[in-house]
């Protein structure tokens, strides 16, 4: 292409960050301008991208965002494990910039996301919500950000409350299972890209959604897809639903 976006890939030691490298080069409509990691400075090549693709830590994420808005830039986060504190500071910087935030930029995730919240509409409350899923052994956070997105997304449908009623695994004499809780189960080992499963457990049927990714590619190349369409949009807080017309 004549015209590629240029972008700034922050985190690109990391695994997202290498697939996301990786991809770029063979994509014509990007152009990588510049690799950034832990003790380099974002503030020397921010000038010469037009976007800035986060995968690094929760606790860069803000200062990542100010930087972006005070200059202009396009900013894409797959960082998860935000406090409520930074994802308020993320939203407050969305007024000034197109800023796509998700947990997943996986095309097969994203429809996850739309056939969770469309199954729980349909089975209605008789059936007991669980999600379970599994991550390569160096993944540092737990419950993943999909995950954790898939039972808020199940608790808005019941309308209930992520915090309150998110129930992570069970030890011990712990009771009846209540009619409210949603059951979030992380599991750890080998070097599984990443698991998701819902599970809608009725009397006399069950039934489940799955998604197993093989390849760190797929979410790379939705990460790059989303800085591509935030180019076009004003800006705002947007997400992957977002990007691929699901919303």
């Amino acid at each position: 292409m004549s015209n590629p976006l240029r972008f700034i890939m922050n985190g690109a030691k990391g695994r997202m960050g290498q697939a996301i490298i990786e991809c770029a080069v063979d994509d014509e409509s990007v152009a990588l301008v510049a690799e950034l990691d832990e003790g380099d400075s974002l503030a020397s090549v921010i000038d010469i991208g037009e976007a800035v693709i986060d995968f690094s830590h929760h606790s860069v994420t803000v200062p990542v965002a100010e930087a972006c808005r005070d200059n202009g830039k396009i900013l894409v986060i797959g960082t998860t494990g935000h406090t409520d504190d930074e994802l308020a500071q993320i939203r407050a910087v969305s007024e000034k910039i197109p800023v796509v935030l998700a947990p997943n930029f996986s095309v097969g995730v994203n429809t996850l996301f739309w056939l969770t919240r469309k199954a729980a509409e349909i089975l209605g409350p008789d059936f007991d919500l669980e999600v379970v899923e599994m991550h390569h052994r160096l993944k540092k956070d737990a419950p993943s950000g999909t995950a954790k997105r898939l039972a808020e997304i199940l608790a808005e449908v019941r309308n209930l409350s992520y915090a309150e009623d998110a129930r992570h695994g069970r030890e011990g004499i712990v009771g009846e299972r209540t009619d409210k809780e949603i059951g979030v189960h992380a599991v750890r080992g080998g070097d599984v890209v990443g698991d998701h499963t819902v599970i809608y457990a009725g009397q006399g049927e069950r039934l489940e959604l799955t998604h197993k990714a093989s390849s760190r590619a797929t979410f790379a190349k939705g990460a790059i897809r989303a800085a591509k369409w935030a180019k076009s949009v004003p800006p705002g807080l947007y997400d992957m639903q977002d990007v691929l017309g699901l919303e």
